[in-house]
């Protein structure tokens, strides 16, 4: 896999009256029946409400009825468009090889079947022009959008978001609204490490791009579901499905090193250097207090189950010992952002002696307050086990920052790679 390149800083386009700023492609498929009017209809709009040069390109991947003809007169016949052919299917394919052969700075891509308002069009892209965003999606998900569809593609559509945030922690809302567009720049850094070429392919695409620190616009839309739609909806599921667990996997065995893309000074303020202020301390301290607030959780429900069969000391061990080892591995992975096996033994290995300081302090508080109260009720422990893993979870972070993972502070400091 390929490092990510550095971008330049993001900036307002310097348009020029005739350049074309925008390129919206259109991947089809058999499409013989739509192709015509959509083309038109979307060349009208953008003729009546575009201010800059446009380009529509037809994105034909391998039809086999007489899309490759309806394509190439609307070549010939309006001189903002233009065809290209490929001769496998895919809509990823069919996107990266228009976009990669692009000198538009801003590009973009819609369903032949045009299910968004097209309104929303000048919207998605002004953040690119403007160097405010880096990519753009349209999202039928937020409070603003206005969706009309039947249930059971409603259903699909949020179950698929709801596993993108849970297994790959997206943020973004609507991965699969065939309406998107991005920054040149943008994709010239992205495309190489996106390995889809189908449904999937975009869906990659934003989750790369969120990971590597850039910008994604979100904007309400529109949108009317198209019921004579060819998209297969089981297969296009089952391959999204894969498609997740391979970037996931990616992911977390670091077999994809990817890192938030560096900008020069300025540009992110997260790239700042603020004296008296660690960069990166408080994405840390966010990400430690969330793995804790789940550890803690994890601990003291494993410390009820083990009470139920044996006494308040052995209990707490054993539940700290397990919710110490995977504290340690969310940690690392989520707080510190170290990837891969390389060091992972080791620091297991100073985790569990963090995880026996956490211990003495925990265990010398019930030692305390059966020495104080005789047989104490299991509400009392569970109030001294909280009060006294506060404090361990205190000092757990400063040995975990200093001590067990002491590389990702400095590479946050010196803004090196990982």
């Amino acid at each position: 896999m390929t490092d990510c390149p550095t971008l330049p800083a993001r900036s307002p386009l310097r348009v020029r009256p005739t350049a074309t700023v925008l390129d919206v492609v259109i991947p089809v498929y058999n499409e013989e029946d739509d192709l015509e009017a959509c083309v038109r209809r979307l060349h009208a709009h953008l003729m009546d409400t575009f201010p800059y040069g446009f380009r529509i390109t037809i994105a034909d991947n391998a039809s086999t009825d007489s899309t490759p003809e309806v394509a190439a007169e609307l070549d010939d016949t309006i001189e903002e468009v233009s065809a290209v052919r490929l001769e496998q299917k895919g809509r990823g394919r069919a996107l990266r090889t228009v976009w990669s052969l692009s000198g538009a700075p801003v590009l973009a891509y819609m369903d032949v079947d045009l299910s968004t308002d097209l309104n929303a069009l000048l919207p998605l892209v002004a953040p690119l022009i403007s160097g405010h965003s880096d990519l753009a999606i349209g999202t039928r998900l937020a409070g603003g959008s206005r969706v009309v569809r039947g249930p059971k593609r409603e259903f699909i559509s949020r179950a698929y978001n709801l596993v993108l945030r849970t297994g790959l922690a997206a943020r973004f809302s609507d991965a699969q609204c065939g309406f998107k567009a991005i920054r040149k720049d943008a994709a010239e850094a992205l495309l190489p490490l996106v390995e889809d070429t189908g449904w999937f392919f975009d869906t990659e695409l934003l989750v790369l791009a969120e990971r590597a620190g850039m910008r994604i616009h979100e904007v309400p839309v529109d949108w009317v579901d198209d019921p004579d739609s060819s998209v297969h909806i089981v297969r296009t599921a089952t391959e999204d499905l894969r498609g997740v667990w391979r970037v996931g996997r990616a992911l977390a065995t670091g077999a994809l090193p990817l890192e938030r893309l560096r900008r020069p000074f300025g540009d992110d303020p997260r790239d700042r250097g603020v004296p008296g202020v660690p960069r990166g301390l408080a994405g840390q301290l966010v990400g430690f207090c969330t793995v804790g607030a789940l550890s803690t959780l994890a601990y003291l429900g494993l410390y009820t189950l083990f009470r139920m069969g044996m006494g308040p000391q052995p209990a707490n061990a054993l539940a700290l010992l397990l919710s110490a080892v995977a504290n340690t591995a969310a940690n690392r992975r989520l707080t510190f952002r170290v990837r891969g096996r390389e060091r992972a033994v080791r620091q297991q290995a100073q985790g569990l002696v963090v995880f026996a300081i956490g211990l003495a302090l925990t265990s010398g508080s019930l030692a305390a307050l059966g020495a104080a109260g005789g047989s104490a009720s299991h509400g009392a422990e569970l109030s001294v086990l909280i009060v006294a893993n506060l404090a361990a979870t205190a000092l757990r972070f400063l040995l975990l920052r200093a001590w067990v993972f002491p590389q990702a502070v400095h590479n946050e400091t010196s803004g090196s790679p990982r």
